[in-house]
């Protein structure tokens, strides 16, 4: 976890944290149907179709992967998967990233970079593997940046990350991050609400 100011590429629009599994399902599926078809091609490897995310996101829900959301007015503008090791051939976590167009070029990538290592770190994972396209520069550029290390074959770009252990001071940050944004939620609800039926009343009385 990282401070709450550093949540903030934007100051005031956007925020960081990690989305529950089943409730927050349909924010992940929205998210990843709103990727534009090319962000679409180096996410998945390949142009799929709308059917396939939500499966995709359903599946995620049910298998426990970890999802980091960038989030803006309660909307996920980017997310970052951890994804469990039993879940791949060679028993390594693999972690994936998606980030819309409307903020890009932001810091958003490297801010949900940084946290799921952390999360990662704070699960006990020692390695990390990344596959992409072999067209996707950004996320190369990216993954470079925190240490990985790259390979090219099969049209894919595929390399592993290596963790150091985090620091006691993370390991607390991270052991009370999750009460902070079931909070965070409850309280973005209850706002929700309230202006809902502010607005309702107002109508009321101007009828």
């Amino acid at each position: 976890m990282v401070h709450e100011d550093a949540h903030r590429p934007r100051p005031g629009f956007g925020y960081v944290r990690t989305l529950s599994q089943q409730e927050e399902l349909p924010l992940l599926r929205d998210h990843l149907l709103r990727l534009d078809p090319q962000s679409r091609r180096d996410r998945f490897h390949g142009y799929l179709n709308d059917s396939f995310i939500e499966r995709y996101a359903a599946k995620c829900a049910d298998d426990g992967t970890t999802i980091i959301a960038y989030m803006e007015s309660g909307i996920v503008r980017g997310a970052a998967e951890l994804h469990r090791p039993e879940q791949s051939e060679d028993g390594l976590p693999e972690i994936a990233f998606s980030v819309e167009d409307c903020v890009r070029r932001q810091g958003v990538g490297s801010l949900l970079f940084r946290r799921l290592i952390s999360e990662a770190q704070w699960k006990g994972y020692r390695t990390l593997r990344v596959t992409t396209g072999a067209d996707n520069e950004a996320m190369r550029a990216l993954a470079n940046k925190f240490g990985a290390h790259l390979e090219f074959r099969h049209g894919e770009t595929t390399g592993t990350i290596d963790l150091a252990p985090p620091p006691q001071a993370e390991l607390a940050k991270l052991a009370i991050d999750a009460p902070l944004n079931a909070a965070r939620a409850v309280m973005s609800f209850h706002r929700a609400c309230w202006k809902m039926f502010s607005k309702m009343v107002e109508g009321g009385r101007a009828a």
